[in-house]
């Protein structure tokens, strides 16, 4: 499993397309090793033209494309997060973003209720 929110996302936009690393990697024109890296937290760093070259390769929705490019400059954040907002479509990057501010002091992070607390604050 990878282990950074970078490589869980890669990783999830990756299958959901149902295409294999060497898929990408022919379409991307980026080698499928270093995909494959990047997916499992040995690399986090991918240049702003390799993440372009990914993106132009799975086409994910912009909401999906927002977050990957905003995973590649914070690469500290919590996988439980990324896991969290990959399974509910209707989170906005907006609301992903404001999530990642988010301050648990001496608790485990509930963002279920804190994606409340924001979306009632956006309204």
């Amino acid at each position: 499993m990878p282990e950074t929110a970078l490589g869980t996302w890669l990783k999830d936009l990756r299958e959901r397309r149902s295409m294999s690393l060497r898929e990408v990697a022919e379409r991307s024109r980026v080698d499928h090793a270093y995909i494959y890296r990047l997916e499992t937290g040995t690399k986090e760093a991918p240049s702003e033209e390799v993440v372009d070259k990914l993106i132009s390769a799975l086409t994910p929705p912009k909401r999906d494309a927002d977050i990957l490019r905003f995973l590649v400059d914070h690469t500290n954040l919590d996988v439980k997060l990324v896991e969290f907002v990959r399974g509910d479509p209707s989170i906005t990057f907006d609301q992903f973003h404001m999530l990642t501010t988010v301050v648990n002091r001496g608790t485990r992070p509930d963002y279920a209720t804190s994606l409340a607390r924001i979306r009632k604050f956006m309204t």
